[in-house]
């Protein structure tokens, strides 16, 4: 780039799944696309070079260690990590490279449909008749003394920590900070939990919580409850994190405090560009913000921050841009997955929702080791957790399902389809699957539901 000016038909802000999709086909059929990365580690979005790809591989790492030496074992896994994100970041830039016109700069609204982007010193006008912002999100800080120091982690930075900490304190017991425990209890660290509410998991049905603390305590994970954080006081060889009434000495600790919307360079202002009171774009079913050509895909909206989600609103946006019928509002049962071993899959109700629905509603519990049509985890001898179904008594509709278990990433799909259809669950009860499998467990599961008391 040299101080220049540029017209497309499309301009791609960010490269996150949505907008590298949308970048991709929009370019095939014929139309000029440009795309802007302010990072050249971030080709490919957040999934593939931060978030789900790098963290999974550093959980089945950890689970392969074996006894070996923590500390270079763990430098070892990490070297992997890289390798593995560095040939996905390059071939996702490969996709696209000679079809889309690739920027790498900072992207900023000079006016409804223009955009600055500024590469060290180099800047380029760039206007656009439609503008497609996907700059995602960023890890949340906490406004806490000391959340700034040294020691002191998010979830991104956390993967590069070095070395190995001995002992390591995670803030906050949300499904991210599960991961990081388990994962890092097996990596060799002692990993203390600090849970800021009286409940752990609150998300969880509270007797499937009780079981995955009860887990986790037996891989010597220690979860305290009620512990608000109010400093991290760096001590020069630990970090101090200290709560009411206790003070916990770590290595490191790691705060997954949520996310926030990657936006503060963007000049929404400029566009007229209307944000939600969290920062994250506004748009409506069709991704439209309040500024005609304009839209918003991925985390930057608002909407559920995960890349299948972010791959959905290209199907939308994709729709939107061609009167196609696809919106938003017509996702019904989005599946989630926490990936401890065994993984941790939701999808619709849990028990409070399914309760407060005013629905009459039939429900079936069963401990996996007790699931005699699904021999598959005592063939690989993982037999911990439990599934539940929530079902509508009326119209035999699937309303939910919690399943721990191995294989529930998968098995979550399933159910998440059937929910999409309408089906009956005894479509799911009487279904022909292979043997062994997991996918048997709801030719008996499903065979035991009962009232909702």
């Amino acid at each position: 780039m040299s101080n220049t000016e540029l017209t497309v038909d499309v301009l791609v802000i960010g490269w996150g799944k949505a907008g590298k999709t949308i970048a991709g086909r929009l370019a095939a059929e014929g139309r000029k696309v440009a795309l802007v990365e302010r990072s050249a580690q971030m080709y490919g979005g957040t999934c593939i070079n931060i978030a789900c790809v790098p963290t999974k591989d550093l959980i089945d790492s950890a689970s392969k260690r074996d006894g070996r030496d923590p500390v270079s074992y763990f430098t070892s896994a990490v070297a992997d990590r890289d390798a593995l994100i560095a040939t996905l970041n390059h071939a996702n830039h490969a996709m696209l490279e000679g079809k889309v016109l690739l920027l790498d700069g900072i992207a900023s609204f000079t006016g409804p449909h223009t955009v600055k982007v500024a590469g060290g010193d180099d800047e380029i006008a760039v206007h656009a008749e439609t503008i497609i912002v996907n700059t995602g999100s960023h890890p949340a800080t906490l406004p806490i003394p000391g959340a700034d120091g040294p020691r002191v982690h998010d979830s991104t930075t956390i993967q590069h920590v070095d070395p190995l900490p001995s002992r390591l304190v995670i803030v906050g017991g949300g499904f991210i900070g599960l991961e990081f425990a388990q994962m890092f209890a097996r990596f060799g660290s002692q990993v203390i939990l600090l849970e800021a509410g009286e409940t752990f998991a609150p998300a969880l049905d509270s007797d499937i919580a009780t079981r995955v603390r009860g887990m986790l305590e037996g891989e010597g994970i220690t979860v305290v409850t009620g512990a608000q954080v109010t400093s991290f006081d760096d001590a020069g060889d630990h970090v101090d994190i200290v709560t009411g009434d206790r003070t916990f000495a770590a290595d490191a600790v790691l705060v997954p405090a949520g996310r926030r919307p990657a936006t503060e360079d963007l000049n929404l202002a400029a566009a007229g560009v209307a944000t939600d009171e969290r920062g994250y774009i506004i748009v409506d079913d069709q991704l439209r913000t309040n500024v005609e050509g304009v839209y918003a895909v991925g985390d930057v909206n608002g909407g559920p921050q995960f890349t299948y989600v972010s791959l959905d609103d290209n199907r939308v946006l994709w729709d939107t841009l061609h009167d196609g019928p696809r919106r938003r509002d017509d996702r019904v049962g989005v599946p989630a997955t926490t990936f401890l071993e065994p993984p941790l899959s939701q999808v619709g109700m849990t028990m409070r929702q399914a309760r407060e629905s005013g629905r009459s509603v039939l429900v079936a519990t069963k401990d996996v080791a007790a699931i005699a049509a699904m021999p598959r985890p005592k063939i690989v001898g993982q037999t911990e957790g439990v599934i539940r179904v929530f079902v509508d008594a009326d119209d035999h509709t699937i309303l939910g399902a919690t399943l721990w278990c191995i294989d529930s990433q998968e098995l979550v799909n399933l159910v998440s389809l059937a929910m999409r259809l309408g089906a009956r669950y005894e479509t799911l009860r009487d279904g022909i699957w292979t043997h062994p499998s997991s996918t048997e467990a709801f030719n008996e599961v499903l065979a035991a539901l009962e009232p909702l008391r």
